[in-house]
């Protein structure tokens, strides 16, 4: 007989042994519930048979589930030269099962309204899809399908292209990304050879080219069993019929061989390990210093998250001032990794280019003596766990967000209601506790001292490299057998082949809400009482725009708004921004392209202190010369860094192209290297006076506050001075059609890809910018998309592409993009341009227009489900000046619309002659595929420099 374990909050229930109505396939564990104000996500937990651990939470208050299914297996439990299976695993459970098509997973979540997706870790991989609540018993069904029927669909075609689109993904998501590598190269300093966490999860290629689709099925049988297993199922359920559905599902399912617990020795190092690494990508050298820790739930851990906290974060952090305060560095903080066999204490400057990374080094270990000396006080504990208390609360703001912590603390710590021990651990940390961590894993400890360096100044580097990293040897590590290895295919008292019919699509009601006028702030606000906070979110009108004014200061509405987070007349820069963390709150100013936006999100009982400051930051910015010149030089050199990734080279030419130099659309809303320079601070404190004004702002307010009680404390507002502002019009011309433009990026392992041109039409939400996003979904909108499914699936040229139509008030771009493998780019670049053409041929197919109607017309449920996602629909309300009737509107030209209006949606809405190809890649060797393709096409081909100026040839 199982000991049920006692908790506080636990009902009579948990004394069943076995749910009577499950014939003894499922035994109840706990049950627990939430007791007045706690902080607590009620579950029950259940074990079926074959061991899987099955958790459900009850929230009836969207008409949404979440389905959770965590392994314990991740690149941790891979063997040596054979890295890099737990996260190709999790690509080969989207490629179809017995009962599920090739690529129909995505299709089957999609058509349902839902999204999905899934990770991989060191540790754990899980599978995920939040669907509306009628969809529940066809996402068990897939689940269910994926874990137990798998491998007689596994082929080795399958094999071969989710192992290109893996390398793709390691390309893109590392090669080809600005410090991409540091993780690679970090591990593999800092851990034994052999050890499971000295390579990554994506794995070393090599190791992918050594295997075959033999040893990824032992894999699966060896790990993916459901004794290795945790379903988690969370939202508008009803328990009983959960448990019914995932006994009938899951049950047949045989369990796996039995998984144990790893544990491993603490790692140490000798002495400290200096190694480095060249990154064509970047502009700043980087220097991070990493120190071995400790696990997750190790008794330590909050000590030390508390130690990186005071160290580097905030801007009374000893690595703030030391480095960023004084225009040392871009950018300076510390934090900790954990993971289930260790952690890693993480020191991370990117300093400005021109100093050695050894002083940096020397400077680094200087503000760990001045935090030694001067200790740890009662404000840093105070904000530490504000911060804490603030994070967890809003972790817990989505129904995945909870199932997903659900998952993950019986994953690793075989108790679901792990938060309440979080909450006590880390709201009881002391200040002896900090200090003793500190002289514990840090002080006079060695670590991994790594630099990164760009293209051309390896002199950089902290020291030269006295630590190489084995390749081979013997395995000092636990290995596992694989031998004897059998698929016990399910025996089913029914047609598992028959899929789910759900019923009928729950009832969605869009937010109830109010709105206001103050002082010609257009104001709205909805009551939402499932968290105790509140979240506020106020646009001003103009960002960017009123650049136009002065093209020659482009990123002056920019460099205004990141002033606004800086000092004002009553408090320091620094002083503003503890006083926010003390409280656990966040104020954020930033200018964009049409606007400037302010974010502010609080717990409830801290809502007026930070309105407080709030009014304090809006109202009495000071703008200070100290603060300008460390933003002003910080935008410059970001400027100048945009100019060595491929991604950001392709985003920003490819602007220029479409809206010309006369617009500012063609600039980065952060401004360029030449108009930076020209930026004063007068420039900003007038730009500020004649701009920020509350009749042309909107305001919106989602929380668990009244009208009248939030509307009180916002009356300071009544005291902003209203301007007239005249914001530009913008007028894109944008470059030559039926062109290839290519961007040199030498050595570059893949090429980015944009294809598009310059439409007229801007947002609506009824009209044809409406119906033209549901004519591109099947194109290029969804992951199913025919140009996705033809260059990531078919061909396995790239982890992912898409296209879209994006517009606001102003007319915006149709689009299409991807990063592909550099040896495939001209290739790529006819499957885009064939699944365009061959879309406005043949347009769209009937079995197209049934997914893009099921998929859409069902995604409502999941829209209005967290405070952000409540603000995001009123703010569209108020800056569109929408009816509240414009969802069922929207409702109506979904189902009604016809494959003959599509197919005119696509005739006047893709214009192949006004269509731009750009590419940014290693013109040596994607030149001459490239150049053959536009005299096939009667395309012009023009070779443009990073900033987009013509190249004499």
């Amino acid at each position: 007989m199982r000991v049920f374990r006692r908790l506080s909050s636990i009902t009579l229930m948990s004394l069943l042994i076995f749910y009577s109505q499950t014939q003894a396939q499922v035994t109840l564990v706990e049950e627990v519930t939430k007791q007045g104000d706690e902080l607590v996500i009620p579950y029950q937990k259940y074990k079926l048979d074959n061991g899987l651990t099955l958790i459900i939470h009850e929230d009836h208050s969207d008409p949404i589930v979440h389905v959770d299914v965590t392994y314990h297996v991740g690149s941790a439990r891979e063997e040596l030269y054979k890295s890099g299976f737990a996260h190709f695993f999790e690509h080969m459970m989207f490629q179809g099962s017995e009962n599920v098509a090739d690529e129909e997973h995505f299709k089957i979540v999609s058509e349902s309204g839902g999204t999905m997706n899934g990770t991989t870790n060191r540790d754990r991989t899980n599978y995920f899809e939040t669907v509306p609540s009628n969809q529940l018993e066809l996402m068990l069904w897939l689940e269910a399908d994926r874990m137990g029927f798998l491998l007689n669909a596994v082929t080795q075609e399958k094999f071969e292209v989710q192992r290109s689109t893996v390398k793709n993904e390691k390309q893109q998501n590392y090669d080809n990304r600005p410090y991409g590598r540091w993780r690679e190269i970090n591990a593999e300093a800092l851990y034994p050879f052999g050890h499971p966490y000295s390579w990554l999860t994506i794995g070393i290629l090599e190791d992918l080219d050594r295997v075959d689709v033999t040893d990824l099925k032992k894999f699966f049988l060896r790990w993916y069993g459901p004794n290795n297993a945790t379903l988690t199922v969370g939202g508008d359920v009803n328990p009983e019929e959960v448990i019914e559905m995932v006994t009938k599902y899951f049950g047949p399912i045989s369990a796996g061989p039995e998984v144990e617990k790893m544990y491993l020795d603490p790692v140490t190092l000798e002495q400290d390990r200096y190694v480095s690494y060249v990154d064509p990508n970047i502009r700043f050298p980087a220097l991070l210093v990493t120190f071995p820790t400790v696990p997750e739930y190790h008794e330590d851990q909050a000590a030390i998250d508390c130690l990186a906290a005071i160290l580097g974060r905030g801007k009374q952090s000893y690595f703030y001032k030391k480095f960023v305060e004084s225009q040392k560095a871009i950018q300076a903080s510390t934090f900790q990794l954990t993971s289930e066999l260790s952690g890693e204490l993480i020191m991370f400057v990117l300093p400005f280019p021109g100093i050695t990374l050894g002083d940096f080094e020397t400077q680094m270990r200087e503000a760990l003596v001045e935090f030694e000396t001067n200790g740890v006080s009662d404000e840093d504990i105070q904000k530490f766990i504000a911060e804490y208390e603030s994070n967890t609360i809003n972790s817990l703001a989505s129904v995945s967000g909870k199932v997903s912590q659900l998952a993950f603390y019986e994953t690793f710590a075989d108790n679901p209601n792990q938060l309440q021990e979080d909450i006590k651990r880390y709201t009881s940390i002391t200040k002896e506790d900090v200090m003793r961590v500190y002289e514990k894993y840090v002080k006079d400890k060695f670590a991994v001292v790594q630099s990164v360096l760009p293209k051309g100044m390896e002199e950089m580097a902290a020291r030269p490299n006295d630590f190489t990293a084995a390749k081979e040897g013997d395995n000092p590590f636990p290995t596992t057998d694989y031998d004897g290895l059998t698929y016990n295919r399910a025996e089913d008292s029914f047609d598992r082949s028959q899929r789910p019919v759900p019923s009928q699509a729950p009832l969605v009601s869009i937010p109830q809400y109010w709105n206001t006028e103050l002082n010609g702030i257009q104001v709205i606000g909805a009551k939402n009482d499932e968290l105790p906070t509140v979240t506020l979110f106020m646009t001003i009108n103009g960002g960017a725009r009123l650049d136009a004014l002065n093209p020659e200061k482009a990123g002056l509405a920019s460099l205004t708004g990141s002033m606004m987070n800086e000092s004002t007349e009553n408090f320091t820069s620094d002083e503003i921004s503890e006083e926010l963390r003390k409280l656990g709150s966040t104020i954020s100013f930033n200018g964009g392209g049409r606007n400037t936006t302010i974010f502010v999100q609080t717990l409830k009982k801290n809502l007026a202190p930070t309105l407080a400051l709030l009014e304090e930051k809006l109202m009495r910015p000071k703008f200070e010369e100290k603060d300008f010149n460390r933003l002003k030089n910080q935008a410059l050199e970001a400027a100048k860094a945009a100019y060595e990734a491929p991604a950001s080279i392709a985003s920003n030419v490819f602007d220029q192209l479409l809206y010309g130099q006369s617009d500012i659309r063609s600039l980065p809303t952060s401004g360029s290297d030449e108009s930076i320079p020209n930026i004063t601070l007068e420039d900003v404190k007038n730009f500020y006076a004649a701009n920020y004004a509350p009749n042309i702002s909107q305001l919106v307010i989602v929380g668990d506050v009244s009208q009248n009680e939030v509307l009180s404390q916002l009356s300071f507002l009544e005291n902003w001075e209203t301007k007239a502002v005249d914001i530009p019009t913008v007028n894109g011309e944008q470059a030559e059609g039926k062109t290839i433009y290519l961007v040199d990026k030498p050595n570059a392992p893949q090429s980015e890809i944009r294809i598009g041109y310059l439409t007229d039409m801007s947002y609506d939400a009824v009209g044809d910018y409406f119906k033209s996003y549901l004519m591109n979904y099947p194109l290029g909108g969804a992951f199913n998309s025919r140009i996705n499914l033809n260059l990531r699936e078919d061909k396995g040229y790239t982890y992912g592409a898409f296209s879209y139509f994006n517009a606001g008030k102003d007319p915006g771009p149709f689009a299409a993009q991807a990063g592909v493998r550099a040896d495939v780019t001209d290739s790529s670049v006819v499957e885009f341009m064939n699944e365009i053409e061959g879309y406005v041929q043949s347009g769209i197919s009937p079995e197209e227009l049934d997914f893009m109607k099921k998929s859409i017309g069902q995604k409502e449920a999941r829209e209005y489900e967290t405070p952000q996602q409540k603000a995001g629909f009123l703010n569209r309300i108020l800056t569109y000046d929408l009816s509240p009737s414009y969802k069922e509107m929207q409702k109506q030209i979904i189902n009604s619309i016809t494959q003959d209006e599509i197919n005119r949606l696509i005739q006047n809405n893709i214009n192949l002659d006004k269509m731009m190809i750009l590419v940014v890649g290693d013109k040596a060797s994607v030149e001459g595929g490239l150049k053959a393709f536009a005299e096939e096409k009667g395309y012009n081909f023009v070779e443009l420099d990073v900033k987009g100026n013509p190249v004499e040839n």
